[in-house]
Parts: C-alpha cells; structure tokens; sequence
C-alpha cells in the first residue's frame, strides 16, 4: 500500500530555519495579524493580574527613570551658581551638602527603578514561559487527538516546527516585545513631557528630525525585508536538504551522489550568503546612519541651548539634562521601529500554532459496550468478553471523497482462524488493518467485533484487543528490554525475556554488547533491519493480545530465520484470531482462511488447496512467484 493515500504534495521539509535575525529582520509575514494577536491576546487573559502588574511596574520603573537626568541638573544649577557666587565674592559658596541630597536622591530614584524592573521583567518571562508551555501542551494532546489522515497529507518536519520552532518563537518575542512596547512608549512620552518642561523651542528642533529618521527607517527596513525573507528561505532549504541527505545517507554514497548533493548545496549556500549579507548589512546600517541624523539635531539643540543660556533664558544644568533627554530619545523610538518586526513574527508564529490547534480532530468515542479479555469476568449488557470473532459487512472506503479505494469488501472471521490477505501492491491489503483498528472510519458498511460494531467500544479499548507487527519497525531510543516492554509496559524482566525466546530474540541479543541493556540509536541503526524486525516480534508476543495483525512481518529476515519464526507465531496464533499481510505466499500454505484482494475487492477466497484448485487469480499470483524465482535463477 501506498504510504501517502491521499496523494499529498511534500511540504516543507523540517526542521524549519529559524536563522539569525537582524534587529530589523523580518519572518514571516502572518495572514491575518488582527486575529492572530487577538488569540494570542485570550492565552495572554489568563494572566490579568500578572500583566496589571507587569505595566505597572514597566511605567513606574521608566518613568523614574526618566526623572533622573532633571533631578541631575538641579545639582548642576547649585554647582554652577556656587561657582560663579564665589567668583563674584558674593554667598558662600558650592553648597555640597545640597548637592549630596541631590546625589542621594538620584541613586535612590534609580535604585527602585532597577527593582521595578528586575521585578516586572521577572514576571512577564513567567507569563511568557507558562503560555508557551500551555500551548505546547495544547499541542501535544492535540497531535493525539488528530486523524491519521492529517499526518498522511502533512510532513513530519511541518508538526514538528509547530512545537519547537514557532512556539520558541512566541516564547523570546513575548518576553521581549511586551515589556519593551510599555517601556518605549512610556519612554517617549514621559521624555517629551520632562522635554517641553523645560523649553518648548528646544523641543520643537529636536523633534525636526523624526521626520528624517522615519523615511530612514522605513527606507532601510523597505529594502531588507526581501532579503530577510529569502535568507530565511534558502535557510529552510539547507535545512531539509541536509535532513535529506543525511537520513539517506548510504542510498547517495551507492548511487555516487556526492557531486550532485554538494553542488545543489552550494546553490543554495551561495544564496543563502547573498541575501544573509545583504540583509545583515542593510539592517546594520539603521543605527549608524540614526545616530548621525540624532547627532545633527544634537547639535542644533547644543547651538541653540547656548545661545538660550547665554540669554537667561534656561540655566546650565536644564541645558544638560536636556541634553540628556535628546539622546535617550531615540533609543525608544528605534525599539518600537524593531518590535513592530518582532509583531509580525510573534503574529505568523502564532498564526501557525493556532491554524494546528484549530484542525479537526477525529470523531469523539461515544463507547456503549465495554471489552473485556478477562476469561473471568462475567457479561453484561454492557461488558462482554472478547473471542475474537471478526467481520467486515459490506465495507466502502475511500481516502478522498470519490476515490473508492475499498468497495464492497465482505467476509466473516471466526475465533481463532488465520487469515490471510493476499493481492498485488495497492490492492488495499493494509487499508483493511488500518480500517479494523479505527486509524479511519468507513464510509458505508461496517465492522464488527464479536458481533458489535467497532463503533461501539472505545478506540484505547478497541485497539487493547490487538497485536501488531508492521512491515516498517519502529523502535525508539532506548534499551532493547524496553523496547520489548512497550507491548505490555507492566511487564517483567522474566516475561520479557521468555517473550524474546519464543520470537527467538534472545541468542543475538545476548551477543550485544550490554545485552537486553544495550541502548538503541534515534534510528535504531546499530541493529540489523531483520533483528528490528525479531524486537517488534518479541513486542507483540508480550501484548498477548487477542486478535494479531502481521503486516509483512518476516519481510527483513532471512529464509532461516524466517523458519524459526513461523513456529513461534505458529504457537503465538494458537487460539487468536490472526490476520496476515504476505507477498510472499509460500508463508500463509496453512492459513485457516485466505482473501485474495484485487483493486480494493475480494476476488477469491478459501484455503490454498481449494484456491489452487480453482487455477485462477490466486493461483496465478502464487505461480508467478515461483515463475519469477527460476527466470532469476
């Protein structure tokens, strides 16, 4: 069977790119930035209280702050009129007493300003980290919760750049952007306020060159957000391809891939370099060139503060911390120009989380009988004992709308049998596994259990019922005993082992080094395919479950081994209803009962004998083999 039914389209390739990012950069720009913030906004809600607290302290940290440069020039005044008082002969002189109270008054102001801000600060990453670690929750009990069908049109790197890159995304930008949008504004007005205190002429020219800074700012973000935006392309790029690669390694160094992979990264390095640079150049530039524009007005604001001081008209301790205020004045206008980038990130993050968070999940159970294996327990309206019998009543399937992939599909199970499902690749061999464990629901027809439809039970308690070996072996990183005990995770260190006897596990796991302790790679890479394929035996002979699925599960061992496993699951199947994907036919000769499948029907069925007998389609099938066998030979 195909892995992607649907016919999806790859997408994006994980892991996503996150990239360096200039104080301007730019990701990616959201659809809908309204809707985002405000859902963003109703995780933000839960938090009222710690965000109350959060602005209050923002405000009260700057606005003393801001109060220091003035309370600054007041010990400049009575420095300044001391000194020309003794020049003149006249009072007594640098009153150093005031100035020191002065002194104090400025350090203690900044003092509770450090605390209000440490404070705050230490908040608002609390409320930044506890959202994120909501959402990632959110996520991971909605990834339980999808269809298989969403994970066969969607790339595994596509989830998994919802949980770790976007959500860390949201995580810096929130802790950073929140505070510092409270504290630029309240920056910028209470610096404009202490501004026009103390002279509303000088105010007005220092404000002449917002104006220029703006067109520069928007000149220099204008230009570089493309740049921005193809680095964080050609990034992504990088990234899958060397994903690619890497996970299939051997398969390029057999074909001589090398050249070609080398050359296409390249490509996509030397792009990447183009618009890195230039975007980091562009957006380098923004404080330089912001600076020497602050410098020219400062510069007027000097000239025209001296000819006022000269005048009378201000005292040279307001001229200072004036002074002062015109050079934090930029600083938080540059801040808001940054976050506003910062926004539109944490909006197209978000945007992603919440587009994830908001698929359709899969039927919710509505179970009205219970399954037991219990042989004790005794039955109810509700609670009845699983035998094992199974059957398929008329069953129409299809991945997409109008695509029938399984058309009629009928046959009667009984307890205990093995059956066997045969047919060319694409017949619909595996859909009929993923159909009887509710990977998918049916779309006409139906399923029963003992004489109940699957719909009737839980999915946890439906899928008890099963044991299951797959063509492709999943294991996990970790030890091969715990690989083992994930059929039953309660399960000894005794039962353990005597389950890795009977799939006859044991003799090449003892050669391992550490033995049952020896831990598996992420791939599992540092065991052959066939010995994977022996542990996920191992695994589903410790489920013990009622009703076993074999998808192909001698597919990786050798005709020896293959030997010794077929007794093993010749006593595994002893009293369990079996179903058994082969190819290759001369492993199911003995099977109770055999459906041959062709474009998703049952076009024969019986036992080998009788089907052999009949010298059709499973006949041909099974011929064929043999056929193909002595051609090669």
């Amino acid at each position: 069977m195909s892995k992607n039914p649907n016919n999806a389209p790859n997408r994006r390739r994980g892991p996503m790119g996150g990239g360096p990012m200039g104080p301007m950069g730019m990701g990616e720009k959201p659809k809908d930035f309204k809707g985002a913030m405000k859902k963003l906004g109703r995780h933000l809600g839960r938090f009222k209280i710690r965000l109350v607290i959060v602005v209050v302290f923002a405000i009260a940290s700057t606005v003393f702050s801001i109060i220091g440069p003035k309370i600054l020039g007041g010990a400049t005044n009575i420095l300044t009129e001391g000194i020309m008082n003794k020049i003149a002969g006249t009072g007594t002189g640098i009153d150093f007493e005031a100035i020191g109270l002065v002194l104090l008054k400025l350090v203690a102001l900044y003092v509770v300003s450090a605390v209000f801000s440490y404070t705050q600060g230490w908040i608002m990453t609390g409320i930044s980290m506890k959202v994120t670690y909501n959402l990632r929750k959110d996520i991971a009990k909605k990834i339980n919760n999808l269809p298989l069908s969403y994970f066969d049109k969607t790339s595994h790197g596509e989830v998994l750049s919802r949980v770790t890159n976007d959500i860390d995304v949201l995580s810096n930008s929130l802790n950073q952007s929140v505070s510092q949008i409270i504290t630029s504004t309240t920056m910028i007005i209470g610096i404009l306020v202490m501004m026009f205190s103390i002279s509303w002429l000088m105010t007005i020219v220092s404000l002449a060159i917002l104006p220029l800074s703006m067109m520069i700012i928007m000149g220099l973000v204008k230009r570089s957000q493309k740049h921005f935006a193809a680095q964080q392309e050609y990034l992504g790029h990088i990234n899958g391809h060397i994903e690619e690669m890497y996970g299939g390694h051997n398969v390029m160094k057999a074909f001589n891939g090398e050249a070609e992979s080398v050359e296409k990264f390249d490509g996509y390095n030397e792009r990447l370099f183009d618009s890195a640079w230039k975007s980091q150049f562009l957006s380098g530039l923004m404080m330089p060139v912001m600076n020497f524009v602050s410098n020219l007005g400062y510069v007027a604001v000097c000239i025209l503060g001296g000819w006022l001081a000269v005048k009378g008209s201000l005292k040279i301790g307001d001229i200072q911390a004036f002074m002062q205020y015109v050079r934090q004045f930029t600083q938080p206008i540059g801040q808001l120009a940054n976050i506003s980038n910062v926004l539109q990130t944490t909006a197209a993050a978000s945007e992603r989380v919440f587009e994830f968070l908001a698929e359709e999940e899969q039927a919710p159970d509505s179970p009205i009988v219970r399954l037991s294996t219990d042989e004790n327990t005794p039955e109810s309206d509700t609670l009845i004992r699983a035998k094992g019998s199974v059957q398929f009543a008329h069953v129409n399937f299809g991945y997409l709308p109008g695509k029938t992939v399984i058309n009629d599909f009928s046959a009667s199970i009984q307890p205990g049998q093995k059956v066997a499902i045969v047919g060319p690749t694409g017949a619909g061999k595996t859909t009929i596994v993923k159909l009887l464990m509710r990977f998918y629901d049916v779309d006409e027809g139906a399923i029963l259990i003992d004489g109940y439809n699957i719909r009737s039970f839980s999915r946890n308690e439906l899928r008890s019922l099963f044991g299951m070996v797959l063509q492709d072996a999943w294991l996990y990183n970790g030890s091969i005993k715990d690989n083992i005990r994930y059929g039953r995770l309660d399960a000894s260190d005794e039962e353990v082992i005597a389950a890795a006897k009977a799939a006859q596990v044991d003799h090449f796991v003892r050669t391992l080094p550490d033995g049952y302790n020896m831990v598996l790679n992420e791939e599992a890479s540092n065991v052959s395919q066939g010995q994977k394929q022996l542990l996920t035996i191992a695994r589903a002979i410790l489920a013990d479950p009622k009703i076993l699925i074999l998808d192909e599960a001698t597919s990786s061992v050798d005709t020896r081994t293959e030997v010794l496993i077929q007794r093993a699951m010749d006593n595994l199947m002893k009293g369990r209803t079996s179903f058994i994907i082969a190819h290759r036919l001369s492993t199911i000769r003995n099977a109770d009962h055999i459906l041959c499948m062709n474009h998703g029907d049952i076009v024969e069925q019986g036992t080998h004998d009788e089907l052999m007998a009949k010298n059709g389609f499973y006949a041909n099938l099974y011929n064929s083999q043999f056929e193909t066998t002595a051609e090669s030979a």
